[in-house]
């Protein structure tokens, strides 16, 4: 939780004072360290003075990838470089990486951010995790590493691949949780039910980002690992993973307001949307010094909510992601986000939790197929089991979607497993 100085849940108006107070300090201190941004407010009339707080921060310009691509590698920085102590950058598969830079407080803050967002999935010093998340200049595993040791529990570095090796070293070790990406959890998870290991393994808990996953995915890990699993938010511009996270209620994932300031706003109009619906989530950095950025355009719609949660937390929530808004899919004036077909698909008895969708375009018509891998039963009952399952399934898509749905079923292990983020999406018209 985020505490007052009288050790109690911090109020809104508390939360909204200190906000405010660090905008002010970090709005003075990028205008005299970042020519960027200083060139920006000087083209749109606003002097630091200006911004008196966070009603004023619609003032402040957007920022976005393409601005720190633009600005590679270390145009943005705030400080010399004799003051970083570290850089991560992104993986992206389209232009220069997006570098981002940590001073020893930065990377402090971070620690804690993470170890917060552990303690609120009741991971304690007792607890070993397994972090498999890739280490390097991907923020993942780093980022939930020094969050554990932060936290007082046991780091176990696995990173990813090596499947045996992982499954080896969490029994022989003992983890208790299991820090990764919904989709090499799963994989995880079918590799000790084939080799009969399930019962071995003592995990409680899983501790899953850095792609988009469903409440039924969540369903299916907690019952295959017979775990409570709990997701974990962020992204390397802002700072790594801790940015956000949920807590045992699962009712959105609670923001560390004191260091990340949120908005939703219209990814056409750019104005803020009313409270609970949907946009794009924007964040500006409140306590980094290396980067600290305005108005960070994230790309991920949501909903924020500031009602006090369940849990006791105070801080704002923001609903499970509907998507990206730059991973939609269009299809014949449809809007389509992957995942509607794995929430759709994980609702469908004899299902896998693998799928893979194909857009193509023939003549001007385009068309979505999805590859669904199904229990190996239904290749070796009847012909007629496996049309019907397919009929099944082309009809549960096309009521989530809107849209027909060609569905081909194909046998468990035919798609491609990641050991990182899960590829959902063949688009084959941007090959024309």
């Amino acid at each position: 939780m985020i505490w007052n100085e009288t050790k109690e849940c911090m109020s809104r108006d508390e939360m909204t004072n200190l906000q405010s107070s660090r905008l002010v300090k970090m709005v003075n201190r990028v205008y005299h360290n970042v020519e960027f941004y200083r060139k920006k407010m000087q083209q749109m009339g606003i002097e630091p003075g200006d911004i008196t707080g966070i009603e004023d921060l619609n003032k402040l310009p957007f920022t976005t990838k393409a601005d720190l691509r633009d600005n590679y590698p270390f145009g943005l920085f705030a400080v010399p470089k004799s003051d970083i102590a570290r850089v991560h950058a992104s993986s992206g598969t389209t232009g220069k990486a997006t570098v981002v830079g940590y001073t020893k407080k930065d990377i402090a803050i971070w620690s804690e951010c993470v170890a917060r967002i552990l303690t609120m999935a009741g991971v304690t010093r007792e607890d070993s995790i397994q972090v498999c998340y890739g280490y390097g200049l991907f923020t993942g595993g780093l980022g939930v590493h020094y969050g554990t040791e932060y936290l007082g529990a046991t780091a176990i570095p696995m990173s990813t691949g090596n499947t045996e090796k992982q499954l080896n070293i969490m029994m022989d070790f003992g983890a208790t949780v299991l820090a990764s990406t919904p989709s090499y959890a799963m994989h995880l998870a079918e590799a000790l039910e084939e080799t009969g290991r399930l019962d071995k393994i003592k995990l409680k808990a899983a501790i899953m980002g850095a792609e988009p996953w469903t409440d039924n995915m969540r369903t299916h890990l907690e019952t295959k690992l017979n775990i409570h699993a709990f997701d974990i938010y962020g992204l390397s511009e802002v700072m790594g993973p801790g940015v956000a996270g949920d807590c045992i209620y699962h009712k959105g994932l609670h923001i560390q307001e004191d260091h990340f300031l949120p908005e939703v706003i219209d990814p056409h109009t750019l104005k803020p949307v009313e409270f609970g619906e949907v946009g794009e989530l924007v964040f500006t950095t409140l306590t980094k010094e290396a980067l600290p950025l305005f108005r960070y355009r994230t790309k991920d719609l949501t909903s924020i909510s500031y009602e006090k949660c369940e849990c006791g937390r105070t801080q704002a929530r923001i609903s499970r992601f509907k998507g990206r808004s730059d991973d939609m899919l269009i299809i014949r004036g449809v809007n389509v986000f992957p995942s509607q077909v794995e929430s759709a698909l994980l609702n469908i008895d004899g299902v896998k939790p693998q799928y893979l969708m194909v857009v193509d375009r023939v003549g001007n018509l385009d068309s979505l197929e999805v590859l669904v891998e199904v229990e190996e039963r239904y290749f070796s009952d009847e012909i007629r089991e496996l049309d019907k399952l397919t009929k099944k399934i082309a009809k549960v898509l096309q009521s989530a979607l809107g849209i027909a749905v060609k569905v081909k079923l194909v046998e468990p292990k035919t798609i491609e497993r990641s050991e990182g983020k899960a590829k959902r999406v063949i688009d084959k018209r941007k090959l024309y």
